[in-house]
């Protein structure tokens, strides 16, 4: 009997990376381009995963050793990964200053993240940092933090105070420019505490801006059979993820220590925004805009969706007709090729992504993907009613119930305060309360979007939303 893969025989990397935020996502892809890079070039970049809230990755992934399969799904097969890049896996409401120790270690040069919009504790229409979030209070007045903020700004005031350089801040999220984005965050944290230590950041750290792009569905208990009938192995903490993967990262590291990502497909590059923008204002907001229309409208998965003709349909208008427009794209990247590349990714029928997952945070995710565009397209007189619909599609799923009566659990930050709208009231008096919602909406942009977005909204819910795209298909 062959030896069990997920017990390891040989020592874990040594690290020389934290990665705050362990969930699928990043194990589906910067933990094998790191383990690929490794093995290609060499060097000390094992990961130490950081669990934020919950230990329920820890505990599948430690029995294991924290080896795991990567099930990799196109429409022609699967292939299975093993992934060993992981070093240990740390949760960090149970042992805080382990966590700040592993980030003070001289040894690890990079701290990166993948926490979601959410995790930033920022206002998502502003960008700056939301100094009444429980966990921002938290975490000024205690030197064990809740936040990613609060655990970047202490980790680096030990730096500081121990003599070491501070590490390089790589963030993985969809948030435009968020290298950016994140350095405001934290300095803005750091300037309260401790002015001296936001202008050491400020003058020797790194925050380089990133991309990075790979359809990973969530683990099901179909992925654990899978991988059990391809390996001959139980795998408590399997990935699952399409063939297509991209990264593309600002070359700005501190000291300009790296693993060799480039040498395994990784881009380096001097600006990243046109890539963000693309994969932001194309993949993302037409996932969004594909999930709260199509979920709403009782399709489960992106490729249910797909495989409605009205909603494929719609799909490729508004990339033509209302995103390329918009964009300006990296040099030797054909937009339309991209949106044909989309188009398959989503139609992938091995990859069952579900729309509930993408709609999730809706409310941190709207501004990046689909409100940029739509101010743009504004400001032009451009043609807009595809994302006026998607708007219109979001906030009706925050109604709570789908078009066939059954409920829908809203799943979202500003949960409460979403459903409070909705309290009392119908059509056009939720979608005013709504648009007044600053942290979401700038009240320029609010204004300028209210009739349509109504008209949209009232139509969505009297005809649903295959009719009502439909409609606008036609026209």
């Amino acid at each position: 009997m062959p030896d069990n893969p997920l017990t390891r025989t040989a020592p874990a990397p040594s690290p020389g990376i934290v990665h705050l935020g362990l969930g699928a996502f990043f194990r589906a892809h910067g933990a094998i381009y790191t383990q690929q890079a490794m093995a290609k070039a060499g060097g000390d970049w094992g990961i130490i995963g950081v669990s934020l809230k919950s230990p329920t990755t820890r505990d599948a992934l430690q029995p294991q050793g924290a080896v795991y399969h990567a099930l990799e799904l196109a429409p022609d097969g699967a292939e299975l990964l093993l992934v060993t890049s992981l070093s240990a896996v740390l949760v960090a409401p149970e042992d805080p200053s382990a966590v700040l120790a592993a980030m003070a270690d001289p040894s690890v040069k990079i701290v990166s993240l993948t926490v979601t919009e959410k995790g930033y504790c920022h206002h998502p229409a502003s960008g700056a940092l939301d100094r009444d979030h429980p966990d921002i209070i938290h975490d000024l007045t205690h030197d064990s933090p809740q936040s990613s903020i609060g655990y970047l700004t202490r980790a680096l005031a030990l730096r500081k105070a121990a003599g070491i350089p501070p590490f390089t801040v790589l963030c993985c999220d969809n948030l435009p420019h968020n290298g950016k984005l994140l350095r405001g965050l934290v300095l803005e944290f750091a300037q309260i505490l401790d002015p001296d230590l936001a202008q050491w950041i400020a003058d020797h750290g790194a925050f380089p801006s990133t991309m990075v792009d790979r359809i990973v569905p969530a683990t099901t208990d179909e992925t654990r059979a899978e991988v059990a009938r391809l390996s001959g192995f139980a795998d408590a903490a399997p990935v699952v993820h399409e063939p297509y993967r991209q990264w593309v990262m600002e070359d700005d590291f501190v000291g300009g220590v790296r693993p060799a990502w480039d040498q395994v497909g990784a881009e380096l590059v001097q600006d990243v925004a046109p890539y963000e923008d693309m994969k932001l204002r194309m993949l993302n907001a037409s996932h969004s805009a594909l999930s709260y229309l199509g979920y709403v409208a009782g399709h489960h998965t992106i490729t249910d969706v797909m495989a409605d003709p009205v909603f494929d349909a719609y799909a490729q208008r508004l990339w033509a007709r209302e995103i390329i427009p918009h964009l300006t794209p990296p040099e030797g990247v054909s937009l339309e090729d991209y949106a044909a590349a989309l188009r398959a990714r989503f139609k992938n029928p091995a990859i069952q992504h579900r729309t509930w997952q993408i709609a999730m945070d809706g409310s941190q995710k709207l501004p990046q993907r689909l409100l940029g565009t739509l101010r743009a397209a504004r400001k032009k007189g451009a043609e807009d009613r595809g994302l006026i619909l998607a708007v219109a599609g979001w906030m009706r799923y925050t109604a709570g119930f789908d078009e066939a009566g059954e409920a829908i659990e809203l799943r979202d930050p500003m949960a409460d305060v979403l459903r409070a709208a909705h309290s009392g009231v119908e059509g056009a008096e939720a979608v005013t309360r709504i648009l007044g919602l600053e942290a979401i909406f700038d009240p320029s942009l609010a204004a300028d979007i209210h009739a349509p977005v109504t008209d949209a909204y009232l139509a969505l819910s009297r005809g649903g939303g295959r009719k009502t795209l439909e409609t606008y298909l036609a026209t």
